[in-house]
């Protein structure tokens, strides 16, 4: 132990808030919301581990606040007024982070009247004036007063020397000390509260002065020594803002400064000796976690504790890497610019002694970028080619494991043996105590999952992008969230393409026959470009208010997505290759009505040949030619045509739609029958919608029509397994549930709480009466003005003129103004922000809406209109799949399988006799999936059918 001691203070509360939104919501055995809780825990425990590696404290105690009522109340009744309530899910879980911090054996300090910062401020006085040095662990900016402070005077009797006081920021691992607060106040450490004085905490409501913020208070302060003097150059100010401002404020000014002000004479309730760190004994922390459940933190508090007189060491890997020179390299931190990428510094990992060495550091670092290499893309069927590491920028590797070509007498490069590396990268890769950062992570999972790993907990850029910067373009490079576009817009540089190590075409070869030394540097390059990126991104997401949807949402999903794609589900081939005879032998016979109405045979398929049988041949009218000089033959033009009597191009709809269903379903599900499963395993996108909403690709199952005779043709081709049924899960209307919330519309409320049908409801509002002819259009109006419609728009849709159209919509408005006030203050935001926002935070940017191009803006404003009641829609349909697995496990129904996410709808596999027992399981977790961070005014309404198809399930 060092001679000099050293009192390390932790500011609990700021921990308390930064773990409760980095984790999604957990609950003990007993039901308790223990979120927070679990991250606050492994925060500390992480904190310990960090401060034992380094020379650490002699003395620490966790300070937290008592109550959200302190002296300075007293002082100004407003302080701290608009700060809102904690979210109802964290309350309950206060007392439970103050038993967690006694579980560590350290003191937990709080007192009625103070606030944690004036318990933070005595002690600290009170130990430098004993001769400790004091390190504050906390970014708060209030506690910057006290940094770089020595006691000098009024030392404790035989203290020759006195203590100093610096910080210490986790969140960014930097000590913080006098230089520091200087560059970032302008001032030093004991002129902050003056500065903060000036230009008030909008935070805590210490009302400053209006309109003095950062800088000019920094100014003033440091051109004129202190606050009062600073007041008083106002007089000698020319006429100006500023002056009026210094005048009038003044008031306001001293009384903020009182409030800045720490109290640093409190009577300490737990006296500096008895927070003596004397080790944490294993025995209270296991029964604290036993009891919460927390059973991974658990096994690596049993797999670090060698014997019962352990004391110290919280984590089983330092065993192993304590004091290695390459364990302190991987935990380096980043520097603020990042060196350029130099493919040349990448290791081939080809022997397992370099491979442990890499493990040791990542375990040591605690983040680790990883990226995969596999022989296809399809991440269900791939064979794992190689892995590759990140733990700082250029410090990467590649570890291949498949190299060498399929060629038994082909030649194979030196790699560690495929099973021993999996063996090895096992604990890492499933490591709680290291998180794995990954560009579209979800694959990488996948691929490991068929060697036994299940990869976690993870980070993935791709998605962190998406929930900033969805739909937002940035000069000139594409607003895309994939690396190759978030490496040019974010790093400035260019990565390896793949086609330039495997080549394209026939030419083209699989990655296992690229020379290692080439692939080493494409993988490598992946994983350093990951690691910089996830560093540049991550802490964005707190500075731009995007970690709710991220952490709560997204980031939660993405395991539960990747199982999901991994369950797959399983086709009728037989069925499916009947259903092509029967659209191959319907297309030949609308092919030969279509040319016998055009009096020739011609190509179908063909806009070109089309256009002109239609407009030039047959003489209709509204045919529009584009820049190409042909005429446009798409659907709307189509559909116009047949409306006016055209019995061609209604065969011709009917015709691509039949020809659409046979390529892209019955012939493409046939082929996409995993052979190894039996089973199609579609993959979904956490990022392919602007709005948040999963997308389907190979095979899409997203799109396949719901309400026609042929859709439903194609869904009685998807079966579960002999024994079993399928399961829907349908929220009904949730978008017009979300509008009546959103928009705040009595009458809609009043229909869905009362359970009344809506669309006859608006039907009664708008017309009068209801019948099926008014019923239909009440629908048609209901969904058209969610997407913001314009009076030719519905008029399209209802077969009516535009004035028509447009007094349907005044009338609407009329009776649902809501609605309206809804639109026109979204559209308002949009155009002052760039983009809109989900109740959950999701943001969607809308860069066009400002422009001078009337289609671009037009479009912009209809996507925007809708943008949150859909992203909303989004979020509480993905939050409730995050909740389902494990709410199913614990009603003992852990075997049955959650398959698709199809808009609205969830499909499970399950056997017959478990229907009655899950479905309310179902129902209950999809019906609360907003709470408890949205209470919505509307219920959410479940529709559950169950069959031997999915067709037969609704």
């Amino acid at each position: 132990m060092a001679d000099k001691q050293h009192l390390y203070l932790v500011d609990g509360s700021s921990y308390i808030f930064r773990a409760y939104h980095r984790l999604p919501p957990l609950t003990n055995p007993e039901g308790t919301p223990v979120g927070a809780v679990y991250g606050y825990t492994t925060m500390l425990w992480k904190l310990a581990d960090d401060l034992d590696k380094a020379e650490g404290p002699t003395h620490l105690a966790v300070i937290l606040d008592k109550s959200s009522h302190s002296f300075r109340n007293e002082l100004y009744a407003e302080y701290k007024a608009h700060r809102p309530d904690p979210p109802e899910d964290l309350v309950p879980q206060f007392p439970l982070i103050r038993d967690a911090t006694r579980a560590f054996s350290l003191p937990c300090i709080e007192e009625q009247g103070y606030e944690a910062d004036d318990l933070i401020a005595s002690y600290a006085k009170a130990a430098t004036r004993k001769g400790w040095d004091v390190t504050i662990v906390s970014s708060d900016k209030d506690l910057m007063q006290l940094i770089g402070q020595c006691a000098e005077d009024h030392l404790d009797p035989g203290v020759a020397e006195g203590g100093c006081i610096d910080m210490l920021d986790t969140m960014k691992d930097a000590r913080i000390g006098r230089e520091e607060v200087i560059e970032k106040f302008g001032v030093p450490p004991e002129k902050v509260g003056d500065v903060l004085a000036l230009m008030g905490d909008s935070v805590d409501n210490v009302p400053g002065i209006f309109g003095i913020g950062p800088k000019t208070a920094s100014k003033l302060i440091a051109e004129n020594g202190d606050l009062a003097a600073a007041l008083d150059s106002a007089a000698d100010m020319k006429p100006s803002k500023l002056r009026e401002r210094l005048l009038e404020g003044r008031d306001m000014a001293m009384l903020s400064r009182e409030l800045v002000e720490l109290k640093s004479d409190i009577a300490l309730p737990v006296a500096l000796e008895d927070m003596k760190l004397d080790g944490i004994p294993p025995e209270p922390l296991a029964e604290f976690l036993t009891t919460h459940g927390f059973n991974s933190l658990l096994k690596r508090l049993h797999a670090g504790s060698g014997s019962p007189t352990r004391t110290t060491n919280l984590n089983p890997a330092k065993q192993e890497t304590a004091g290695a020179p390459a364990s302190r390299e991987g935990n380096r931190q980043a520097p603020p610019e990042m060196p350029p990428v130099d493919r040349s510094g990448y290791e081939c990992v080809q022997t397992m002694e370099r491979l442990q060495a890499w493990i040791d550091r990542a375990f040591a670092a605690r983040l680790v970028a990883v990226d995969t290499e596999a022989s296809s893309l399809d991440s269900i069927q791939a064979d794992l080619v190689g892995v590759s590491l990140a733990l700082g920028p250029n410090d990467a590797c590649y570890i291949p494991l498949g190299h060498g070509g399929s060629d038994m007498f082909a030649e194979k490069p030196e790699q560690v043996p495929l099973a021993d590396a999996v063996a090895t990268l096992k604990p890492l890769l499933e490591s709680d105590a290291v998180l794995k950062a990954g560009q579209n992570i979800k694959y990488d999972i996948n691929v490991l999952a068929r060697h036994g790993i299940a990869l976690g907990p993870v980070d993935d850029t791709m998605i962190i992008s998406f929930d900033m910067d969805a739909g937002r373009q940035a000069d000139g490079i594409g607003g895309g969230h994939g690396m190759d576009e978030l490496s040019e817009r974010h790093l400035g540089h260019t990565t390896l393409a793949f086609k330039d190590i495997c080549g394209t075409g026939k030419k083209q070869i699989p990655f296992g026959e690229v020379p290692i030394a080439r692939a080493t540097e494409y993988a490598a390059e992946d994983a350093d470009v990951t690691w910089r990126l996830h560093t540049l991104l991550k802490p964005r997401l707190a500075l731009e208010g995007s970690t709710r949807v991220y952490e709560r949402v997204d980031r939660p999903l993405i395991p539960v997505v990747a199982q999901m794609e991994r369950h797959g589900i399983r086709v009728d081939r037989a069925r499916l290759a009947k259903l092509s005879d029967e659209f191959a032998t319907e297309t030949a016979k609308l092919e030969g009505e279509i040319h016998q109405l055009a009096g020739q045979e011609f190509t179908i398929g063909s806009p070109k040949q089309l256009g002109d049988i239609l407009f030039d041949k047959l003489g209709y009218k509204g045919g529009r030619k584009g820049k190409s000089g042909q005429y446009s033959t798409d659907q709307g033009i189509l559909e116009g045509l047949a409306a006016q009597g055209a019995e061609i191009a209604q065969k011709v709809l009917d015709w691509r739609q039949l020809a659409k269903l046979k390529s892209t379903y019955t012939d493409a599900l046939q082929e996409a029958i995993n052979p190894a499963t039996g089973r199609v395993h579609t993959s979904y996108s956490l990022v392919g919608a602007q709005t948040g909403r999963l997308s389907s690709t190979d095979p899409n199952l997203q799109n396949i029509p719901i309400r026609t005779a042929i859709g439903r043709q194609i869904r009685e081709a998807f079966v579960p397994e002999e024994g079993n049924v399928l399961l829907a899960a349908d929220y009904s209307q949730i978008e017009l549930r979300l509008a009546a919330h959103m928009c705040d519309v009595p009458t809609l409320k009043e229909a869905f709480l009362a359970g009344e049908d809506i669309h006859a409801r608006t039907a009664q509002e708008m017309f009068g009466t209801v019948d099926r002819d008014t019923r239909a259009r009440a629908k048609t109006v209901n969904f058209a003005i969610l997407y913001g419609i314009s009076r030719w728009g519905l008029a399209g849709r209802l077969g009516i003129e535009p004035d028509e159209a447009q007094a349907i919509i005044d009338t609407y408005f009329q009776r649902f103004p809501g609605i309206q006030a809804y639109i026109h203050s979204t559209l308002e935001q949009v155009r002052t922000r760039g983009y809109s926002e989900t109740l959950f935070g999701r943001k969607t940017w809308f860069p066009r809406i400002t422009s001078t191009h009337q289609a671009e803006r037009q479009g912009s404003e209809r996507a925007a209109i809708n943008a949150p009641i859909q992203g909303t829609s989004a979020d509480i349909i993905k939050r409730a799949m995050v909740r389902m697995m494990p709410a199913l496990d614990e009603a003992g129904l852990g075997h049955v399988r959650m398959l698709l996410q199809v808009h609205d709808e969830l499909v499970f596999e399950l056997p017959e006799g478990d229907v009655d027992t899950a479905g309310p399981v179902i129902e209950r977790v999809m019906a609360e999936a907003a709470l408890p961070a949205v209470e919505l005014t509307v219920p959410l309404g479940i529709e559950i059918g169950h069959g031997k198809s999915w067709d037969a399930a609704h």
